[in-house]
């Protein structure tokens, strides 16, 4: 995707984005529903309430991006990055973080109902309450 491309509110759903650079991308209400986004570049991007259920993001550096109110039920965050990463209110119910780093990620009010955490680096002071 070149930067002008406008793809805020729109339909990526299914698509194959691997290795995308999307830094700094604003990606607002954008439905990306089972898309491949793995190794993508998100850094910095704005995903503010954007449909990413079921969508692959292991491996993908969402460094710094804003998540907040954004669906990412049952996705694939395996060894993301998502250090300083804004998911406020965001749903990530049955969502694999598996080896994920969220250090300095702001997690108030997430819903993490039944995802996996296993040897993720979670912020610090950070404790789950189901």
């Amino acid at each position: 995707m070149s930067d002008e491309d406008d793809v805020e509110g729109e339909d990526l759903e299914g698509e194959d984005l691997t290795g995308e650079d999307l830094t700094g991308e604003d990606l607002t209400g954008a439905d990306l529903r089972d898309a491949n986004l793995q190794h993508a570049r998100l850094r910095d991007a704005i995903l503010i309430g954007a449909f990413l259920s079921g969508a692959n993001l292991s491996y993908a550096n969402l460094s710094d991006a804003d998540l907040s109110r954004a669906n990412l039920s049952a996705a694939k965050l395996v060894d993301a990055n998502l250090t300083g990463a804004d998911l406020r209110d965001a749903t990530l119910r049955g969502a694999d973080l598996s080896g994920a780093n969220l250090g300095g990620a702001d997690l108030t009010g997430a819903d993490l109902s039944g995802a996996d955490l296993t040897g993720a680096k979670m912020p610090k002071g950070w404790r789950y309450e189901p």
